[in-house]
């Protein structure tokens, strides 16, 4: 079993930055793939941005250039830095993490089997 546990989820004016970490704990061996989701209200869920055990990332095109994700393997956890945030960018996020077994690249949704409760982010203009 694996659980995750998001934090740094808040309010802030489009333009700024939020830090999202996701603490994983349980199984910790380095995991094939982890991630980072959103869903905004009557929106589906969107992949934002995932790492694979290699240390390939992949981003939404909607998030390119604005985002970075990243992982800590010493403190087993995954973060990401949201920079220049726009309205937009309104969800709540999502950390996941592979269910066992091998990732594709990118990965896809079913490649993750184990879901964190989500933080909240909220971008005002």
């Amino acid at each position: 079993q694996v659980q995750l546990v998001e934090s740094g989820g808040g309010s802030v004016q489009a333009g700024g930055s939020l830090r999202l970490s996701c603490a994983v704990s349980g199984n910790t061996n380095r995991r094939f793939c982890l991630g980072w989701f959103r869903q905004a209200p009557g929106k589906e869920r969107e992949q934002v941005a995932s790492i694979v055990r290699d240390g390939r990332t992949t981003y939404a095109d909607s998030v390119k250039g604005r985002f970075l994700i990243s992982q800590d393997n010493v403190k087993n956890t995954l973060y990401l830095q949201m920079n220049s945030l726009k309205p937009e960018d309104t969800a709540l996020y999502y950390c996941a993490a592979d269910g066992g077994s091998w990732c594709d690249f990118p990965p896809d949704v079913a490649d993750f089997g184990y879901w964190g409760q989500g933080t909240q982010v909220t971008v005002s203009s």
